[in-house]
């Protein structure tokens, strides 16, 4: 995906005409129809988080990564409408979600850079991540529809997808692939024909694919495997899925870098600052209550790992594609969720500060 957002940037820089016109091409099938994989992936590691015997599954379990995840969602949120407020631009409020996103993959490297494997701080930002990417697709359908609601096919052909994919599984169908092929397909063109992004047309029909009751899960390093149809599903499509993330950044990142401007410094700022303090805070607002953080979660880790998590990349780069039209605020917004990556550097920096993994 860095790939493909670099050589965007240079095309559109240099060749702006040419750009447009690939882009013109590969948007659609793009975003609408191949980010559905992607957005599958997210919600395979949803699924199997919260089953039973799941990272996510009990109350005890979930409750503080949750609760952070929440609080790593308003806190940029928050600072998103309050900057856009103070400097008098009421236009650019629909984008406050942009920076509530959490990119899995690239904060999970970052951290992983920091501390060792075992360290708790590692599986909690995954399950953070994860509660993040569950709230996300909330957010997705609820605030950024592709079109005006039409109730009657979003609702009843999506109610058709599940009663395919639901079939399926009650007459023991073990590949995935009917699953994806018919109840996805149903529930692709009820989205479209809703309103509501298609990307998210994977989301209803992966619930009824068997699965274990619980999986490593994608970065997690283990030789262990099961074989079930979800768990295929994800090993199937991982590496598909990291061409189509390689197009939909070349086919979305291409900005004029001329188009930086205020809503690109809103973006970053409530990236880099919100979602730490966010995090720190809810996290301190539950241990009010009763919960615990992990044992060996310091609270300069917990710092670190709250500015990590404010690599927004991925989805902010997608909430951007759906939240502005096509445009100098798109490109504006685009850019400031491209330039969260600068999270990784404050965290090593933040790391180092404080005497935390590799430093201490």
């Amino acid at each position: 995906m860095v790939t493909g957002a670099i050589i965007a940037l240079v095309w559109a820089n240099w060749y702006p005409s040419s750009y447009e016109r690939l882009t013109g091409t590969l948007r659609f099938p793009v975003n609408d129809i191949a980010m559905a994989f992607f957005f599958g992936l997210a919600m395979k590691e949803i699924i199997e988080a919260t089953a039973p015997g799941g990272a996510l599954h009990t109350f005890r379990r979930a409750a503080l990564p949750v609760v952070a995840a929440v609080g790593g969602m308003a806190g940029p949120a928050g600072l998103y409408l309050a900057l856009a407020i103070a400097i008098g631009r009421a236009d650019v409020l629909r984008g406050w979600a942009i920076p509530c996103a959490t990119d899995i993959a690239f904060s999970y490297m970052v951290i992983r850079l920091i501390v060792r494997p075992t360290h708790p701080a590692v599986p909690f930002l995954l399950l953070l991540a994860i509660a993040d990417d569950a709230l996300g697709l909330v957010l997705l359908a609820a605030l950024y529809p592709a079109a005006p609601l039409r109730l009657l096919p979003l609702v009843g052909l999506i109610a058709l997808a599940c009663a395919i994919a639901w079939l399926l599984r009650v007459r023991g169908v073990r590949s995935f692939w009917p699953y994806v092929l018919g109840g996805g397909s149903v529930a692709w063109t009820g989205f479209f024909m809703g309103g509501l992004h298609p990307a998210l047309a994977l989301v209803p029909v992966l619930p009824f694919v068997p699965h274990a009751a619980h999986d490593a899960g994608l970065f997690v390093e283990s030789d262990d495997r099961t074989h079930d149809p979800l768990t295929d599903f994800e090993y199937w499509w991982s590496t598909p899925v990291e061409f189509v993330l390689f197009f939909f950044a070349l086919t979305n990142a291409g900005v004029a870098v001329q188009q930086t401007g205020v809503v690109t410094w809103i973006v970053l700022l409530s990236l880099l600052v919100g979602k730490p303090l966010g995090i720190s805070v809810a996290t301190w607002l539950a241990e009010q209550v009763g919960l615990k953080r992990p044992e060996g979660l310091a609270w300069g880790e917990l710092l670190v790992l709250g500015i990590t998590a404010g690599i927004g990349f991925t989805v902010s780069l997608f909430f951007a594609t759906a939240a502005f039209s096509a445009g100098a605020t798109q490109d504006e917004a685009k850019l400031g969720a491209m330039l969260s990556v600068s999270a990784a550097l404050v965290a090593l920096a933040a790391a180092r500060a404080l005497r935390v993994g590799r430093w201490n």
